[in-house]
């Protein structure tokens, strides 16, 4: 589903999810899973609600800017990798992660530093993403967590 939207209609979607959070509205189940990493992130909550603009705003890494909506979007792909032991393997190295690190937030953390370098990567040599690069660096980010 997330797949299929444009970026201003996933950032949208970001801004939805939260409202409907605060406002104790039912939600998607993708809803709760965005609105859940949101609420991780207070630094982002007014984003989502002062309107338009932040929605549409170019974040660039030249301006020491981060992107929060690639941020969030990070988390969302940790968890789906989860709920599908995809690559294979991923599900041994969060639980490994998890008994060093008991913080959830930290451990998706250091899960999203090796999945941006793996992405980061596969654009830069416009090749497909290396699942076993990835998780050597995962791995190696479990020896020493």
């Amino acid at each position: 589903m997330l797949a299929n939207l444009d970026r201003e209609q996933l950032r949208q979607m970001y801004a939805t999810a939260w409202e409907k959070r605060i406002q104790g509205k039912p939600l998607e189940p993708v809803e709760a899973m965005i609105s859940d990493i949101v609420e991780m992130h207070p630094e982002y909550h007014s984003l989502l609600t002062t309107g338009d603009d932040a929605l549409h705003k170019d974040y660039s890494p030249e301006n020491g800017e981060t992107n929060p909506f690639l941020h969030m979007g990070l988390h969302i792909g940790i968890r789906e990798q989860l709920s599908t032991n995809r690559p294979q393997g991923i599900v041994e190295i969060h639980r490994k992660l998890s008994q060093k690190t008991d913080n959830p937030h930290d451990v998706e953390h250091i899960m999203m530093d090796c999945l941006a370098e793996m992405i980061w990567q596969s654009q830069r040599n416009t090749v497909m993403p290396d699942e076993t690069e990835y998780l050597q660096c995962l791995k190696k980010r479990n020896y020493s967590a």
